[in-house]
């Protein structure tokens, strides 16, 4: 067994290490699959159950819920009781639950299901990352990390085309049931390639008050919301919604005084980690929500089929696979502040071209190429200097934590857009069949992600800089 004291276990150019890079890729790919392949099964689920839009909402938040609220514990159980072991169990446990949603009788018991799977998700997504922080050489990391973001990218932007093709082929049920046979060539190389490594400064117990409030902070502010568009702000929506703050304003109370906090307050003193996660929020909730909307919009609105909707996408794909390894080697050339600057006002772009599919203008060539060329070639310009920057700014043996405190923020980013955006903006009950009413609350939706993609460049402006000094291949690595 190794510890954090005895880092460069790994080189990239090994067997070793390749397996071990495809086991983070292949497991943290599943979770990102997963996330973005449900979105567009979700006009398939509707129909079968004949559920509401806030149900739709519910069987893609009641994952990123649990996700969000736990996977800070999962990045400490990780580095606390072994990376490898917590990794392979999440792999598991993501596995039954995948299972479990594939099954379901009901909307009610996938919604649980959805639930359940993002507790596996959340032992799953931060050891991935971590592990590739604690078992590569220094000099190997950054391209390691690159590779992770650029194929994991992939991974999600290829969500839409294979559950298109599965949902339209076969059932929506097709969409969970993929995961089993990934899970296990997950396990397998896990279990061969992946060495074993924790902290060397792991607390001896776990912050059990942390992970209940900010549980209940996040269930309270998403239920309520989500509420909210279904009834209006009633005195019950509301409330919840008041209570979800008040129990995020007690996890921080709580951390400050927590001798083993879950989150280490004091990571969030470094400027640029402070600022990398709130780019993150701001991207991952853009990011979120407009693939919720944007999927389901070309079916309802534009007419595509499920597959149709799916290969419209498949360009992001190819973008991601080609821009976001490059990018994340010029980011540690030169630093990565043009690149957070730049990714999101191209993404943003991006958007805004796509806001404009309707009934009338749905022209693949014309009305929806041209968007999401643009917003891939953004997020391909900034998914891997984020995520490169984010685990630079952080102790070596914090590496576990810092992962799953911005995958939190990336997750609780989505899951409040989601939540938020599409109940401002009038789509709730079964408002989202009728194509004027939907088309109406997508162009909302797309608009307000084209404003929180400016709030991710104002952010790199206000808080982010470069290193003073950039060693090559090492300017992003996380420091030892």
């Amino acid at each position: 067994m190794t510890t954090d004291a005895a880092p460069g276990l790994l080189r990239l150019d090994t067997l070793q290490g390749r397996g071990a890079l495809a086991a983070t890729i292949l497991g943290s790919g599943m979770a990102f699959l997963d996330g973005t392949i449900v979105n567009v099964a979700t006009k398939h689920i509707g129909t079968d159950f004949h559920a509401s839009f806030s149900a739709l909402q519910w069987v893609l938040n009641a994952y990123t819920l649990t996700l969000a609220a736990l996977i800070l514990l999962g990045g400490s159980l990780g580095d606390r009781l072994g990376r490898r072991r917590v990794f392979v169990v999440g792999v598991i446990w993501f596995a039954t639950a995948s299972l479990a949603c594939a099954l379901a009788p009901d909307v009610g018991v996938l919604i649980a299901a959805r639930a359940v799977q993002g507790i596996g998700g959340a032992l799953m997504t931060p050891g991935s990352l971590a592990i590739i922080s604690s078992v590569f050489v220094a000099e190997d990391r950054a391209r390691a990390v690159g590779a992770w973001s650029g194929l994991a990218g992939v991974s999600t932007a290829l969500g839409p085309l294979l559950g298109g093709w599965l949902v339209q082929s076969f059932s929506w049920r097709w969409a969970f049931a993929i995961n089993l046979p990934v899970a296990a060539a997950v396990a397998v190389l896990a279990l061969r390639y992946v060495p074993e490594t924790r902290s060397a400064h792991a607390p001896p117990r776990l912050d059990v008050s942390g992970t209940v409030l900010i549980a209940l902070g996040l269930g309270g502010i998403t239920f309520g919301t989500t509420l909210a568009g279904s009834d209006g702000w009633t005195a019950a929506a509301a409330g919840a919604t008041a209570l979800g703050v008040l129990f995020v304003g007690a996890f921080l109370l709580v951390e400050r005084g927590e001798r083993e906090p879950l989150v280490p307050l004091g990571l969030f003193r470094d400027r640029t980690f402070s600022g990398t996660n709130l780019m993150t929020f701001f991207t991952y909730a853009a990011l979120g929500a407009m693939f919720f909307v944007l999927v389901l919009n070309l079916q309802v609105s534009a007419g595509y089929g499920a597959l149709a909707a799916g290969l419209s996408m498949l360009p992001m794909t190819i973008v991601l696979l080609l821009v976001s390894a490059r990018s994340g080697a010029l980011a540690a050339r030169i630093g990565p502040r043009l690149q957070l600057t730049l990714g999101p006002l191209v993404a943003g772009g991006g958007l805004l071209l796509l806001s404009r599919i309707d009934q009338h203008h749905h022209t693949y060539v014309i009305d929806v190429l041209p968007g999401v060329l643009l917003f891939a070639l953004g997020m391909a310009t900034l998914v891997a200097p984020l995520t490169a920057t984010v685990m630079s700014s952080a102790p070596q043996d914090q590496v576990g934590v810092a992962s799953g405190v911005n995958n939190a923020v990336a997750r609780a980013g989505g899951l409040l857009a989601v939540a938020v955006l599409p109940t401002l903006a009038g789509l709730h009950g079964d408002a989202y069949r009728n194509i004027t009413s939907m088309v109406h609350g997508y162009r909302i939706v797309a608009v307000s992600c084209v404003g929180l993609m400016l709030l991710s460049t104002a952010t790199v402006a206000l808080m982010i800089r470069n290193p003073t000094h950039v060693p090559p291949n090492t300017a992003l690595t996380p420091k030892g």
